[in-house]
């Protein structure tokens, strides 16, 4: 009996250290996700500083993008690292400024092969890697006529698909297309239709999914939707084989030229023809980021999946008008300018697990950031690849545990320069010859410029400006690599 009864406790102990055993295992799990969470980089394409309804926006509506806010971080001061498009991409895949490695403009260089991206970053901690939508870093086949750039003689240098920087899956197009049928010329009122295109026709513009391979199916209606049509798959394959993911989506929306679906301008009725397109397109857009949050729910990740939105530069046009109705909320300036209007933009950031609901950074952060920010989530020390980075890891503003900003944010687009240091900034129109000085804080429209009175500080920030450009044009020599 006493063997018996011996046996019995013995099964028992087993089964509880059984138990007990397993339970370590899946904490060791859960901890091992919390220290590598999903990561959704979100981004729209000249979006204005006001463009958002909880922005105090007239008419705009966009109640998913206000959910993000209230469930995670708003940044009050958050800026495009350039003041148009391919630049600002450009920092947000490499956490360095564009102009570190042949990037200038739009249309200008490509991502080069020695620098290291997000993906290639986050793979050797075995995430999987998706970029969805507009990539404009670069051309996308070497045979056939597309976009801007690609398939053009003598181009061949900017061939520079995802696949090639650490993507694993890619639907994207080269540059701009339409909001409305990517693939068709839309009317010459969307604005920004070249004269040699006929409506109805193809645009000349296609979405790629893979080396030499062309989209043709799925590709009518909302662009933003077409878009999310091949994110969200991605999702799901990576959460069903239990693997971290990143997933970059690049939005058309709302560039030129801009056309939305009637579901979306009958919201706006009573409003002129163009604001009816232009608000329509970015709630069309803020549908697809709440189709985006319920699937996340629904999967039983969101918790544990950070999201960043924001948009690569400010909004198009000299003013609102026709098709170009974005906001800048009283900030100098629009797209291509680095005054604030150019620059300032959207800034959300939502992990659930990690991120109080609610929260504001009044630190100035920017799109270099986010390479180093998730590094150090992922414990990655950047230090190893050897190269300046302009970006900092910004979840300490985010957490409130910090709130001064010690490095400096610089800018640099043609004969234009800029450089952010807390509550002050320097302007340049003539490619740092000379500096205009504003107190952000105190004056954020740049309407008083104060260097004549402050010529210290001027001085002083003038001098890290020039500093920053010698290291930047370092750089630019491939001294980096």
């Amino acid at each position: 009996m006493k063997n018996k009864v011996s046996s019995v406790l013995m099964v028992m102990c087993l089964l509880i250290g059984c138990n007990e055993h397993k339970k370590t295992v899946d904490a060791t799990v859960e901890t091992a996700q919390a220290e590598r969470p999903n990561i959704i980089l979100l981004m729209a394409d000249d979006q204005g500083w006001g463009d958002m309804g909880y922005n105090d926006h007239p008419h705009l509506m966009t109640p998913n993008l206000d959910a993000m806010v209230a469930n995670g971080a708003e940044f009050t001061r958050f800026y495009a690292a350039s003041s148009v498009c391919s630049p600002t991409r450009a920092s947000v895949m490499t956490g360095r400024h564009p102009e570190r490695f042949g990037i200038c403009y739009a249309n200008c260089g490509h991502l080069k092969k020695e620098e290291i991206t997000l993906a290639e970053m986050v793979k050797e901690q075995g995430y999987t890697t998706g970029h969805f939508g507009k990539w404009h870093l670069g051309t996308l086949t070497k045979d056939i006529r597309d976009a801007n750039r690609g398939g053009v003689p003598g181009n061949e240098k900017h061939y520079a698909p995802p696949s090639e920087h650490g993507f694993d899956v890619s639907f994207v197009t080269e540059s701009k297309v339409p909001t409305w049928d990517p693939m068709v010329t839309p009317p010459k009122t969307s604005e920004d239709v070249n004269e040699r295109l006929t409506e109805g026709k193809p645009f000349g513009t296609y979405y790629w999914t893979g080396l030499g391979e062309i989209a043709s199916e799925n590709l009518e209606g909302d662009d933003s939707r077409v878009i999310m049509d091949r994110a969200i798959p991605f999702i799901e394959q990576a959460v069903n084989k239990q693997q971290p993911f990143l997933s970059i989506i690049w939005f058309h929306t709302p560039h030129l030229p801009v056309l939305a679906g009637e579901e979306y301008t009958e919201k706006y009725a009573g409003l002129s023809e163009d604001q009816k397109h232009y608000y329509g397109v970015l709630t069309a857009l803020d549908d697809q980021i709440g189709r985006l949050r319920s699937k996340l729910r629904e999967l039983g990740i969101a918790d544990n999946t950070l999201l960043f939105y924001t948009s690569d530069n400010g909004p198009e046009g000299d003013s609102p008008s026709g098709r170009t109705q974005g906001l800048t909320n009283g900030l100098k300036g629009r797209k291509r300018s680095l005054y604030e209007g150019g620059v300032r933009v959207p800034g959300i950031m939502e992990w659930p697990a990690k991120i109080k609901g609610g929260s504001k950074v009044n630190t100035p952060c920017f799109t270099s950031d986010y390479f180093p920010t998730i590094a150090n989530i992922l414990n990655i020390d950047i230090a190893k690849y050897k190269r300046p980075y302009d970006g900092i890891d910004i979840l300490p503003f985010v957490l409130d545990t910090e709130k001064n900003r010690d490095q400096e944010m610089a800018f640099a687009i043609q004969q234009q320069a800029a450089l952010i240091k807390g509550k002050y900034k320097i302007y340049s129109a003539d490619a740092g010859d000379s500096f205009e000085l504003y107190n952000i804080d105190e004056d954020p429209g740049e309407t008083k410029d104060i260097a004549k009175t402050n010529t210290e500080k001027l001085n002083a920030m003038s001098a890290s400006w020039k500093s920053w450009k010698k290291s930047q044009e370092k750089s630019a020599k491939g001294e980096d690599y």
